[in-house]
């Protein structure tokens, strides 16, 4: 009586077919064991890429929904006839199927929607078609030193998860045409360039299992990155070169200019950097790129900051200021000599004129003019103050001409070379920037 429900329950699940009796005879005596007396069952399998929903650098995984199909002949469901059975998929339960599983798959679950999306098509020489609709986020290791001028090669391996090479053997239906799909494949930042296919064996400590490798190549389109960072950045660059043509003594501009690209030129890095994995292990070349670019907008700023300060210590800007305070110092002097001078030649004219008569006393008269013993040592004074001011020059003459040495002679130079080498510095970095990048 059971065997006689199991019978009916199974012929129920059978699509309205007018060869049902031998199908019922088929799956009535098919167990679920694996069929092994002739050797491995050898399972062909082809792939048919519906789509690449996401390629997250982030996560460095990739989800595709794909159909897989799976091949080979079971000799106790060979029937007489010459069409094929289509079956419906809940038969699967009564079928022997190969155990394949996606081996880097993080997450992947059958479509169910409006019932689960499985093919079973049995040939009268007893071959059997497996087909599935699957979506699943699969780990693909990223090597993103060259980001956003990178390619990376992603792989879908599939492996036997119970039976081993002596029980299963996979292998490519068509070679390297047995994946499709990809050459329609419309991705929103990369391009398919390159795909290929392998076949090989996984070595684990239970044995060796079958494994089927599809590579598959993306290359980064980096339209949306030039547009997006480069070029702002660039142009961030060339409006740092605007200060060079602003007068050194515009203090408020030239410093409002560099402050604005250095903060702008930061805040573009920080948000270059949200959308890629905090790895401190890769060095991008976008990384590369924006520090270029900052470098040179700092440096910039740096330059007027010599430029002002050389200005500052110049020898006509010092000259102007010490000869003018050192000149007020001397003329005071110089006056000073002067009256004591003109004071020194009077008394010494009245020194040399003639004595004047005797008095009445016979004695050589002395007038409150007439010179005592103290007009030498006035006669003194002129020549040590004249000794000392000369000193005073000639010494800051020597400290004047040792300092102008170790300056510019003129500032202004500066930002005339400046306007000349930091573009001319920019292109070649440039150059060797995207020569590495593009083709090393």
């Amino acid at each position: 009586m059971c065997q006689e429900n199991h019978e009916r329950k199974n012929i129920e699940l059978l699509p309205p077919l007018h060869c049902c009796v031998p199908l019922k005879s088929l799956l009535f005596f098919v167990n679920l064991s694996l069929f092994t007396a002739y050797g491995p069952v050898t399972v062909g399998m082809s792939l048919d890429i519906a789509s690449i929903d996401t390629i997250s650098e982030i996560n460095m995984d990739y989800t595709a929904t794909i159909f897989l199909r799976q091949r080979w002949t079971d000799e106790r469901l060979v029937f007489e006839g010459n069409k094929s059975l289509s079956l419906d998929g809940r038969l699967v339960e009564l079928l022997w199927v190969p155990d394949t599983f996606i081996v880097d798959s993080k997450k992947s679950f059958l479509h169910d929607i409006t019932v689960e999306n499985r093919l079973i098509r049995i040939f009268p020489n007893g071959t059997v078609l497996y087909a599935l609709r699957i979506t699943t986020t699969v780990a693909c290791n990223m090597d993103l030193t060259k980001y956003p001028m990178d390619k990376q090669t992603c792989t879908l391996q599939l492996e036997s998860w119970g039976y081993n090479i002596n029980d299963v053997m996979f292998y490519w239906a068509r070679g390297n045409d047995s994946v499709s799909g990809l050459d329609t494949l419309k991705l929103a930042q990369f391009t398919v360039e390159d795909h290929y296919t392998s076949v090989s064996e996984a070595v684990y400590e239970t044995g060796n299992y079958p494994k089927l490798i599809f590579h598959f190549e993306l290359k980064r389109s980096i339209l949306y990155f030039i547009l997006e960072t480069y070029v702002p950045s660039s142009l961030l660059v060339v409006l740092s070169w605007v200060s060079f043509w602003i007068s050194q003594s515009s203090v408020p501009a030239r410093i409002c200019i560099g402050v604005t690209t250095v903060l702008t030129m930061t805040t573009l890095m920080m948000g270059a950097r949200t959308s890629l994995p905090n790895a401190n292990c890769f060095i991008k070349a976008i990384d590369v790129y924006l520090g270029i670019c900052f470098s040179f907008i700092f440096g910039a700023l740096i330059e007027y900051a010599v430029a002002h300060f050389c200005t500052l210590q110049h020898p006509d800007y010092k000259n102007a200021l010490m000869y003018g305070h050192h000149m007020h110092e001397c003329e005071e002097m110089n006056g000073i000599v002067t009256t004591i001078a003109s004071n020194s030649s009077r008394l010494k004219r009245r020194k040399d004129a003639p004595a004047p008569a005797p008095t009445a006393a016979g004695e050589p008269g002395l007038t409150p003019s007439s010179p005592t013993a103290s007009e030498p040592k006035t006669a003194e004074v002129p020549s040590e103050l004249f000794s000392r001011c000369a000193k005073n020059i000639s010494v800051l003459r020597k400290i004047l001409r040792s300092i102008n040495c170790c300056h510019v002679e003129n500032p202004h130079y500066i930002d005339n070379y400046s306007r000349l080498t930091f573009p001319l510095s920019f292109i070649i970095v440039n150059l060797l920037y995207w020569t590495y990048y593009l083709y090393f």
